[in-house]
């Protein structure tokens, strides 16, 4: 059990961004303060002035995110703060949702999920957007996904890879085990990718586990399961209006978060 300190009544203390990432740090106000329709503008912003959606889920939503999970943890602000934090940032996302690009099929079937027990979600949700618009064909299971039902989806589903999350180190043994249940099933040849903060903070897990290191954040994860299934990445992925593609904080896919 997590023990929270009660939260100040001054507002949370946070590194003040560069000026390059001023959305960053109104879209974290927004969600800090459960101001959905605020959040949105922000995003919507960023649209008008050519910013990419894969940027504003990197550079905006998932640094938020970051931010959001480390004032949690030095217990700035409440678990409740959190969710609603968090909940704002996956309204924001269903928002984005209808402005993304979609690279033509690649014809690669991906799964994604959190494994059982673990509720934090963003980094895989952020990770399948960016994935989709790549162009593979993405099955999103979200949090708390029982290994049965997850060995059962996959066998149906005979993805050409399967990356799974976990967040918090208790729910690393659900990872084990989802990982040698699909192994078992899937066979040898179906690629696996394990993340989220419990994998980076855990040395020598991969070894444990038998699946290769993942990439830190989620644009390395794209490039990652791109090299895996030997996919050439789509370049420009503009949002509405376009724009350059920028730097990606560091992190991992299932860190974002919540």
């Amino acid at each position: 059990m997590t023990i929270v300190a009660p939260p100040s009544t001054a507002p949370p203390a946070f590194a003040a961004p560069p000026a390059s990432t001023a959305p960053t740090a109104s879209y974290l106000k927004a969600i800090l303060a459960g101001e959905r329709s605020r959040a949105v503008q922000v995003v919507e912003q960023c649209l008008k002035q050519g910013m990419s959606v894969r940027d504003i889920h990197l550079q905006v939503i998932q640094e938020a995110q970051y931010e959001i999970g480390r004032l949690w943890q030095e217990n700035q602000i409440s678990i409740a703060q959190e969710h609603l934090a968090t909940a704002v940032s996956q309204l924001v996302l269903s928002h984005l949702y209808r402005h993304l690009p979609r690279a033509p099929s690649n014809g690669k079937r991906v799964l994604l999920a959190c494994v059982e027990g673990e509720q934090h979600e963003m980094g895989v949700r952020i990770l399948a957007d960016l994935l989709e618009a790549e162009g593979f064909e993405v099955k999103l299971l979200g949090a708390n996904v029982p290994t049965d039902h997850l060995v059962t989806l996959a066998l149906e589903m005979r993805p050409d890879l399967v990356a799974l999350s976990a967040s918090l180190s208790f729910h690393l043994q659900s990872l084990r085990r989802a990982v040698a249940r699909l192994r078992e099933s899937l066979g040898p040849t179906v690629p696996l990718l394990a993340g989220g903060r419990a994998v980076a903070w855990t040395p020598g897990i991969e070894v444990q586990l038998g699946v290769p290191p993942a990439a830190k954040d989620a644009k390395g994860m794209v490039e990652q399961v791109c090299t895996i299934l030997r996919v050439k990445r789509k370049t420009g992925m503009p949002g509405r209006g376009g724009g350059a593609q920028g730097r990606t904080p560091s992190g991992s896919p299932g860190q974002a978060g919540g």
